[in-house]
């Protein structure tokens, strides 16, 4: 079955979706995104994905090529055309087509892309005993609160930690805490408290970030944003958000392990909470 995807004004088989050369996303990677989690038809946060799309194109002064309701609209039909159960959508706003030159013209078309595919499943041993990650200098730009398709360094990280035998790398400050991972956020359990850096322009707000931190807050587990360090004393436990994975526990980092070196009851029982969410949500 062929896959089907929305190309500035159209719906078309995925093999014959393109865009111009001289599309200033393939050019300038100047363009912004968002990965929509959907579960037999029903989307998690889909409208705090397109308020975050809206943030992402104002930051960028990029116009959104569509209102809020006709974006939702665009990405259930390209869901429901793609016969799916459980998908992940992809949406990509561009400033659009223009020759190369870095200033934009003033008057351009965004452009505006959205496709489909089945939505991949964490793996069941990574969950069961854990994941690996390591930790690298951040060498992304300043605005990582914006979410742009400009994601060479996150590439270079994932290609490290794969070359290390890790899963994924956590980006440091230049004092040593931890930011967040390559595509996902991160979270550390100190002396039973919850903790993850606080949002500010080197820290994406993730859409399952929010949802893991008012499911622990409502679960009577301690929540504080600020920012840690992998030395901390107390540190018994680490892990990650993001819609692809909902929570996996991190058990080695930099090749020691995290407390007794497998996945923490806290981790543990956040997966739960959040999956129990997400099986309201898919029965709904």
């Amino acid at each position: 079955m062929s896959l089907i995807a929305y190309v500035n004004g159209g719906f078309v088989p995925l093999e014959k979706a393109y865009v111009h050369i001289e599309d200033r996303g393939f050019q300038f990677a100047d363009g912004v995104y968002e990965v929509i989690a959907c579960y037999n038809g029903q989307f998690l946060e889909l409208k705090a994905h397109l308020e975050r799309l809206v943030r992402s194109c104002q930051a960028i002064r990029v116009p959104l090529p569509a209102t809020q309701d006709e974006l939702e609209s665009l990405i259930r039909e390209t869901y429901t055309r793609n016969k799916l159960d459980d998908a992940m959508l992809y949406v990509q706003v561009t400033r659009g087509v223009a020759p190369r030159i870095h200033a934009p013209a003033k008057e351009l078309r965004p452009s505006l892309i959205i496709t489909a595919r089945e939505l991949p499943a964490p793996d069941d041993e990574k969950l069961l005993n854990g994941a690996s990650a390591i930790t690298l200098s951040d060498i992304r730009w300043q605005r990582c609160d914006i979410k742009s398709i400009a994601l060479l360094a996150s590439v270079m990280g994932k290609q490290e930690a794969m070359s290390r035998g890790a899963y994924e790398a956590f980006w440091l400050a230049e004092d040593g805490h931890v930011l967040e991972g390559s595509s996902t956020n991160a979270f550390a359990v100190i002396n039973d408290v919850l903790v993850t850096h606080p949002l500010d322009c080197h820290v994406l707000g993730g859409i399952t970030r929010d949802i893991v931190l008012r499911i622990a807050a409502a679960n009577d587990i301690e929540v504080c944003e600020r920012p840690w360090k992998l030395d901390e004393q107390g540190l018994s436990e680490c892990m990650i958000s993001s819609t692809t994975h909902a929570v996996l526990p991190i058990v080695r980092i930099d090749d020691k392990p995290i407390g007794d070196g497998a996945p923490g009851p806290v981790t543990g029982r956040l997966r739960k909470l959040v999956l129990a969410e997400i099986s309201v949500l898919t029965s709904a």
